[in-house]
């Protein structure tokens, strides 16, 4: 699934379109009138966490790519379009494997943009009184809230909590009060890290936890699990990540939905950020 700086780079690229007019709208969506669509001109893009959005005068589009979804620039795949847009100097835009929806009125009546981890208008305080809300909310589902850190993933979600050092187990409300702003701080400074790579092709190269073997700090494998209500993968190393409260001893808890991941192969050498 896109995270929210791949929504970024997408509207970046897209931005070109901004004033041509629609002349033909097609595609297998149940969720768009398009009939509704010609004539109309497009008056800006934008994204909120994992939402591209298209701003028209009568009405807006939001498009979530959801986990394989894709889009094309005056090119197309060999597949039906869930949603194609035909502009005025012969341009398009197409989306494929996507959810299209329609939102009455404006974007910012839509959306509350202090909650895009990527939008100028981010605040980290909505989002401590969000999590400080939320005492029991395991730290691996906290940061997949789009709610609270609208944009975030489960790449970076992997990648904030093995630089802060805190277990994807733990709770928010037992995160020492300086690890919860480091949590919130660290989430946005990810994100636009991951933006900067993947602008350069080099994303997979910085990554130190998601998808790896071996904690790259301790030399210890790390351990995998489908952790937390999203059940999302959490790559994680139980001597560095401590957990808030401590784990009950393994006997105690023979269920915890661990899995050591094989450690068969060492990390290539990177740059590991500063101990907390």
């Amino acid at each position: 699934m896109p995270e929210g700086p791949s929504i970024v780079i997408m509207r970046e690229q897209t931005a070109g379109f901004i004033g041509k007019t629609i002349v033909q709208a097609s595609g297998n969506t149940k969720g768009v009138e398009m009939a509704a669509l010609r004539g109309q001109q497009l008056l800006d893009l934008r994204s909120w966490g994992k939402h591209f959005l298209i701003q028209l005068p009568d009405l807006a589009l939001r498009i979530h790519l959801l986990m394989f979804g894709s889009y094309r620039i005056n090119e197309r795949k060999d597949a039906t379009a869930r949603l194609s847009l035909l502009f005025d100097d012969g341009d398009e835009l197409n989306f494929y494997t996507c959810s299209v929806k329609t939102l009455e009125g404006d974007l910012d009546s839509n959306y509350d943009w202090r909650g895009d981890v990527m939008s100028d208008q981010w605040s980290a305080a909505a989002a401590l009184k969000k999590l400080r809300a939320a005492p029991d909310t395991l730290v691996c589902d906290a940061l997949l809230d789009q709610d609270i850190f609208a944009g975030v993933g489960n790449i970076i979600k992997n990648e904030v909590l093995f630089r802060i050092r805190v277990h994807p187990l733990s709770t928010v409300g037992a995160l020492p009060a300086a690890k919860l702003r480091e949590l919130v701080a660290q989430a946005r400074v990810y994100s636009f890290e991951f933006l900067e790579w993947k602008k350069a092709f080099v994303l997979k190269q910085h990554w130190l936890a998601h998808t790896k073997r071996v904690c790259p700090r301790c030399d210890l494998p790390f351990h995998k699990g489908h952790l937390g209500k999203t059940k999302r993968r959490s790559f994680f190393c139980t001597n560095c990540q401590k957990q808030y409260p401590p784990a009950l001893t393994p006997a105690a808890a023979p269920d915890l939905p661990l899995k050591p991941a094989r450690s068969d192969s060492k990390p290539r050498s990177q740059k590991t950020p500063p101990p907390s």
